[in-house]
């Protein structure tokens, strides 16, 4: 039995770069096939494993340095609990990315999205930082933080400003606790990093809430789900009718501005679909804006708005509409009351005499 930790154990410190490597690959795999719905128990429940696993490697590791478990059989566990740490932030990274890039306006919330590709990335070259408690326990604050910011909202039932102060509360109290639960382990070396533990918990809840605030945080638990600009919608039979032209292939690409020809005096109509978690009810808003020209920036035109109920997988589908529109470069957001921006379509109205011919379709 001896020698078979000890050839454990010796593959473990041979192939350990490896083996980091093959559980992050693994890791981001599983969770983009089977994170699905951020309001389902089964997704809630992945990303709660992961942090139980980090805050239990973090203490086992505590403990360890502080002579409280010896013996040959905690010197294995040693030797694996470090990776199976960085597993678990990775995969609480990967799971965050994947939520919160559904949730987000790239480019609105970029900066916030770029911080989470970096920490999932990085996670592979943190190995070295994670032998520090101030980092390991820093990067599990953030991790339960980014947790509570979209699960507060899920469980009440409710989201905006108060939610989200009340998620950094509940993480500041939780996080306190753990730090207590550090020190009885390892008195003296908490108590010599504690000013600085606290500086570095401090700057991250202050970083976020500066983040949040500024609109760089997604708008999660809320994503968009489909949007578009027609020349008409309407709810039919529990479906939605839209009339659009015949578009080249082209014009469906991300990030290519559609054209829209109407006669003069025409409406356009924008529909979207945004879903959100079952209890929740929130009013979403759609802001047309034209771009002027002489100014060079964009001028909010109308602001329309209606409450949206979650619960539904493909979103809670509603529109606008644009009466007395021009010809020029348009575009819609579509943000929360708060001005959080779920996302965002560009086109060009263009001004035409000869009636157009209009594909119908349900969506």
């Amino acid at each position: 039995m001896k020698e078979k930790f000890s050839g454990i154990k010796s593959f473990f410190v041979k192939y350990e770069r490896h083996i980091s490597i093959g559980a992050f690959l693994a890791g981001f795999i599983i969770d983009n096939l089977t994170l699905t719905r951020i309001d389902l128990l089964f997704d809630n429940l992945v990303l709660f494993s992961y942090l139980i696993t980090a805050a239990a490697a973090v203490v086992f590791l505590s403990a360890y340095e502080r002579g409280a478990l010896s013996g040959r059989l905690f010197s294995y566990v040693r030797t694996i609990a470090p990776i199976v740490m960085q597993y678990a932030f990775g995969g609480l990274f990967s799971g965050f990315f994947i939520f919160y890039s559904r949730s987000a306006s790239i480019s609105d919330s970029w900066p916030f999205l770029l911080l989470l590709a970096f920490l999932l990335f990085g996670n592979e070259f943190f190995r070295a930082r994670y032998a520090r408690k101030i980092f390991r326990i820093s990067i599990f604050y953030f991790t339960l933080f980014s947790f509570l910011i979209f699960y507060v909202p899920i469980v009440i039932g409710s989201m905006g400003a108060r939610v989200f102060l009340l998620s950094g509360f509940i993480s500041i109290i939780i996080i306190a606790f753990f730090i207590k639960i550090l020190a009885r382990i390892s008195t003296e070396q908490i108590s010599g990093i504690r000013n600085t533990l606290i500086a570095s918990i401090a700057g991250i809840f202050i970083a976020i809430n500066i983040m949040y605030f500024a609109n760089i945080v997604p708008p999660i638990p809320l994503s968009l789900k489909d949007a578009g600009v027609y020349h008409f919608v309407a709810r039919e039979n529990g479906n939605y009718k839209v009339l659009d032209e015949e578009r080249i292939w082209r014009e469906h690409l991300p990030f290519i501005a559609r054209k829209i020809h109407i006669r003069r005096g025409e409406p356009v109509y924008f529909y979207s679909a945004v879903f959100a978690p079952a209890k929740i009810t929130t009013p979403i808003f759609h802001e047309w804006q034209y771009f002027d020209e002489a100014q060079e920036k964009w001028i909010t035109a109308n602001r329309i708005g209606f409450q949206i109920s979650g619960g539904r997988d493909g979103g809670y589908r509603g529109y606008t509409i644009k009466q007395s529109i021009f010809p020029g470069r348009w575009r819609v957001n579509v943000a929360t009351g708060r001005g959080q921006a779920l996302g965002r379509v560009y086109f060009i109205v263009e001004e035409v005499k000869a009636e157009l011919k209009l594909k119908q379709k349900i969506i």
